[in-house]
This record gives C-alpha cells, structure tokens and sequence, in this order.
C-alpha cells in the first residue's frame, strides 16, 4: 500500500514525471538514441538527449499527468523543495541528465569547479558518464600526462598535437567515468552515454581535432578561458569503482559512483521493488534495459528501455517492477 502525500500548499500530489526529450544536433553526433530506443524524431542527426533539464536553450516539458504542459523550471519555481529536497533552496534543477551519442570524437574541453567559477564566471560543472553501449576500441580521454603545465599545453594546442598529452581510457558498456570541473576531457566516437552533471552549460573547448563546423570555419576556441580553469595537478583519472552490490527480494542495488553534487545507483530488478525517499531529494531514472513499471503517487507510469523519469522529493513510496523478467534501471539522487 502506497503512502500518498499531498503537496499541502498546492492541494496537488507528486507522481512520476515524464518529460518530452529535448535534442541537439552537434556535428559530431550519431543517430544511435533514436535507432535504439525507438523514439520519433525527424532530426537526421541526434547528438544529444536532454532527458531532465531546466535550461533556457533546452527545457524538459512534462508529457504525463496533472502537470502535462509545465515546464521543469515552473515546477521548481512553485513546488520549490517539494520536487528538489526538503531544506534545499535553488532556483533551478540542479542538475542536467543526458544521452550523448558520439559517432566522432568531441572537441577537448574542461569545465570550471565551484572555485574557479566563482573566481572567473562562468557556470561550475562536474560531471560522470556512464557507458550505455561502445564500439570495439571506444575510449574516452580524461586528464593529461604527468608533467604536463601551462606551457606544454599550450605548445600542444600549438602545433595540433594536443592527443600525445590526453589519457587515453578505453570504456565498454557498463563503465563510469567521473569527470570533475577542471579536468581536461573528450569523449571519443562509438561512445553511447548517459551523463549526469551539474545543471551548467559553461564548456571551454580548447582543440577539435582540425575540423569546421557546419559552416566550413573551424569552432571557436577558449584558450585563455582554459588555462585558467585546468588543474594541473589533476590526480590520474581511472574508471569508477562501484561499490558491493547488496540484494534483497530480486533486487540487486549498486553505487556506481557518488560525489558532492550527485549519486549514480544501477537497479538490477528481477521481481517488484519498493523504494522509500527520505524527502532530502528528488530520484530520477533511466531504464537501461528491460521495460519497467513505475508506481507512486496513485500514478502508474509504464516506462520502456531508454526512457526517464523524475520522481519528486515528495514522493515517498514507489515502486519499480520489470515487465519481463528482468530489466536494469539507472538511479540518480542527491548527497543527503
């Protein structure tokens, strides 16, 4: 039996929220998301999912429910801790979940941390990918040799050579990259990831492999904006380590990965699982494989692979239950 809690200001309950997703057509993007997930779009070109994002350039739209037509941004704005977490005062998301789907390389990049940020603007942003599919050989490059500073780097930049001061990683379905604000990073082609960051949209792109963009210039470069944020004594990425997976009833839950901004869980479900939230944040899931059903609120959502969903702090009781068997979902929450 379901506990429901009504959002007592607003005489309305929370449930799971879809959202319409919102797609971006980077030139070095695939069409791997739609091909996979079997999702409609005319885009020929479907470099990025934004699945729940409160973002002026890409908003997530509620599809479902009593709330069908809001905005992300107009739910926080009205419901404030009810959808973020109790105690928790923001006036966004704060975070953005992704699907990125690289046929080629991305551009180098780094983002700033919170320090940097706030010392030099911009938008501090850190972020994790996990390996949703790879093609044989696909690598991801996630900070620089030893030794490596300002003036290498820059040299490097220079004279295009920029890839022999990259670690290169190689990533197979399945593995997690933690990428905190300040390292350099790229992800390579055959990557399908879901990437959960900081709600930002501040990227410095400091090399792009010598290509143009759509309108046959080479992309603008953030040299200068860079060199700033990097940090150089950045300690040698390597993949995340998931922690002891712990199961109960048919339900298998591991941490993937956890950080002060966000947690990363995998949800191995072979019978119905009950999941309580303790009110301090918001849950959002990915359905890596299988087809779920999600329950709460008085709501019943069917949720197919390759779909997400919100569930509000306010919702404290749901369940998840696979459709056939099995099925395998990606949790995302806040630190408590």
């Amino acid at each position: 039996m379901f506990v429901r809690r009504d959002v007592c200001k607003h005489n309305e309950a929370m449930y799971p929220l879809l959202f319409t997703p919102v797609y971006k057509d980077y030139i070095w993007g695939g069409n791997r998301i739609p091909r996979l997930y079997g999702r409609e779009t005319s885009a020929d070109v479907c470099a990025e999912s934004w699945e729940v994002a409160d973002r002026p350039e890409g908003m997530s739209i509620v599809r479902n429910g009593a709330l069908a037509g809001r905005s992300l941004h107009g739910l926080v704005e009205e419901y404030g801790s009810d959808i973020v977490g109790r105690g928790r005062k923001t006036a966004v998301f704060p975070l953005l979940i992704k699907i990125i789907d690289a046929a080629r390389k991305l551009s180098v990049q780094v983002h700033p941390d919170d320090e940097s940020a706030a010392r030099y603007g911009g938008e501090a942003k850190t972020e994790m990918w996990y390996v949703l599919d790879a093609e044989p050989g696909a690598r991801v490059f996630v900070g620089l040799t030893p030794g490596t500073g300002p003036a290498q780097f820059r040299e490097a930049v220079e004279k295009a050579r920029l890839e022999e001061v990259l670690k290169p990683l190689p990533v197979r379905p399945g593995d997690a990259v933690f990428v905190p604000g300040g390292r350099v990073h790229a992800i390579g082609e055959g990557c399908l990831l879901l990437e959960v960051q900081q709600n930002s949209n501040t990227t410095y792109r400091v090399y792009d492999w010598g290509r143009n963009g759509r309108d046959g210039k080479p992309r603008s470069l953030h040299i200068e904006e860079a060199l700033r944020v990097i940090r150089w004594r950045d300690a040698h990425p390597s993949l995340a380590e998931p922690a002891k997976a712990a199961s109960l009833n048919g339900v298998l839950l591991q941490r993937i990965l956890a950080c002060a901004y966000f947690v990363v869980e995998r949800i191995d479900l072979a019978a119905r699982g009950l999941f309580r939230n303790s009110g301090a944040g918001f849950h959002t899931l990915f359905v890596e494989s299988g087809t779920v059903a999600i329950e709460g609120g008085g709501v019943s959502e069917a949720l197919s692979r390759g779909t997400s969903c919100l569930l509000p702090a306010a919702l404290e009781l749901y369940t998840i239950e696979p459709a056939q068997g099995k099925a395998a979902v990606i949790r995302t929450s806040l630190p408590e």
